[in-house]
This record gives structure tokens, C-alpha cells and sequence, in this order.
């Protein structure tokens, strides 16, 4: 079955769960797909995991088009979001020009990084037929201002600010909104503060939806990881079996376990 935002949505009244996996390749997309995993990000964070780069800001627009061709080429049921990345929305006139161009690559949805300045272009888009994800809490691509990869929303504060956020790009058209490291107990506050589907990394179980950057539930490359990713390798017998996994643990509610969440 094709998903679309509706079908999200409609998952979410009927508190149904769905699984997300970045992906950044046509094989990844068609083994992804075969598993039934709803949604794909085609993140920037291929600066990392395929152009073996310390961040995500090296990643240019032309790089998310590259490999939002190809996943596009493979996939016949999942969504696919497409990463704005580092500074591709600096100026509206920016941000819709890299919008139209990941579009036409594929892509069905713009997942932007920010806060509440993001409206604007938020609006514009949403005028414009191009649905939009936001993206909230620890954000890559603004990695030295947070002072590295840590969680967020730690204090009432912070909280509190990330919650007025969600609502104020809500209420400007964002179709879906993506927490990452966040404390469990906020993300159930924007729970009850918003509408949209809620997409979650490190953030808890009380989101519509779960993600993981499609090598980490593999367990590759070897190392450390983060500590809300699980390796499913273990578990399975191929890679398959392992996104399938993966998929089945999102929706019965198995995973996100408390030893993934922050508090």
C-alpha cells in the first residue's frame, strides 16, 4: 500500500505505530520497502555514514538529489522525505529552490531543521503543494552551537520552548514532526500539544512513529553507538529479516525500550 501523509495520519487516530529508516541508495530502498517500513529519510547524515565526514554540514543540495534519485528508482510504497541541508534555507528564495530541486528527485515530503523562524518558508511551501517535516531538539546540523551531539530539552525551559515551537510550526503548516534526543516525558507533553504525527529518535515511546539511521540497526561499522539504537543483526539471520524486525518491534511497542529513552 502506498503511504501518504493521510495514511499516516489515520495511523496515528487509530493509534497504529509506523517504522522509519534513512536511506540513501536503490537497494536499501527495495529491501527497505519489501520490509514495510513506512517512511524513508534521505538525511544529510549521508555526510557521516556514506561520505565519511565528521558532521552533516558538508552535504550540498545536489548531494540529497543524488541519492533521492536513486531511492526514488526502487521504492513503490514507503514515503520519502528528503533532508533541506546545512544553510539550503538561508534566504526563502534559497530554501524554495532547494525544495522544488528535491522534489523533482523524488522526494514527497522536506524534512528542514530549526525553530519557529522556519514559518515563513514553512508557509510558502505548504502554498506551494510541498509538504514539510520539522525537525526539533538535538539537530545536526546546528551541532556547534549545541556544543556536539547531546541531548535536548533537558530543563522546563528548553522544554517548554520546543513544545511552543511544534505548535507555532503546526499551526504554519508542518505535516509531521521529528523529535531526536529529547527526554521521554517532554516528548509526551508535544504529544498531547499538537496534532501532527510525531517521528522519534532517542526520544521516547510516545511518538506515532520511530527512526534509525538504516546502518546503525545493522550494526555497522562496528563501535560505539548512541545509546537509543539497537542492533537488529542480532537477531536476524539477514538484512531483511533485520529491517523487518525492526519494523515489527516499532509497532507492537517493543522498541523504543526504557534503556533507549532520556529522562
Amino acid at each position: 500500500m502506498k503511504i501518504t501523509i493521510d495514511a499516516l495520519r489515520q495511523k496515528k487516530a487509530k493509534n497504529e505505530k509506523f517504522a522509519s529508516v534513512t536511506c540513501y541508495d536503490s537497494t536499501f530502498a527495495q529491501v527497505s520497502d519489501a520490509a514495510g517500513i513506512e517512511v524513508f529519510l534521505v538525511g544529510d547524515s549521508l555526510g557521516m555514514v556514506i561520505q565519511g565526514g565528521n558532521s552533516t554540514l558538508p552535504v550540498t543540495v545536489e548531494d540529497i538529489c543524488y541519492h533521492t534519485k536513486a531511492v526514488a528508482s526502487q521504492t513503490k510504497n514507503a514515503l520519502i522525505m528528503s533532508d533541506m541541508p546545512f544553510m539550503g534555507a538561508r534566504t526563502l528564495e534559497a530554501g524554495l529552490d532547494a525544495s522544488m530541486k528535491l522534489m523533482q528527485a523524488g522526494a514527497h515530503m522536506i524534512k528542514l531543521e530549526g525553530d519557529a523562524s522556519l514559518a515563513p518558508l514553512i508557509k510558502t511551501l505548504k502554498s506551494q503543494g510541498v509538504p514539510v517535516c520539522v525537525h526539533l531538539g538535538l539537530t545536526p546540523q546546528a551541532v556547534h552551537s549545541l556544543s556536539g551531539f547531546k541531548a535536548q530539552a533537558k530543563d522546563k525551559d528548553s522544554a517548554q520552548v520546543l513544545i511552543e515551537t511544534a505548535v507555532t510550526l503546526e499551526q504554519a503548516g508542518a505535516d509531521i514532526v521529528l523529535v531526536e534526543c529529547i527526554p521521554a516525558a517532554v516528548t509526551k507533553e508535544l504529544y498531547k500539544a499538537i496534532k501532527a504525527p510525531i517521528i522519534g529518535i532517542g526520544a521516547g515511546p510516545d511518538c506515532d512513529g520511530q527512526i534509525l539511521v538504516g546502518y546503525d540497526l545493522l550494526g555497522i561499522p562496528a563501535g560505539p553507538k548512541a545509546r537509543f539504537v539497537k542492533n537488529y543483526m542480532r537477531e536476524a539471520q539477514d538484512i531483511a529479516g533485520a529491517f523487518t524486525l525492526y519494523r515489527d518491534e516499532v509497532i507492537t511497542g517493543k522498541y523504543p525500550a526504557p534503556e533507549h529513552c532520556f529522562k
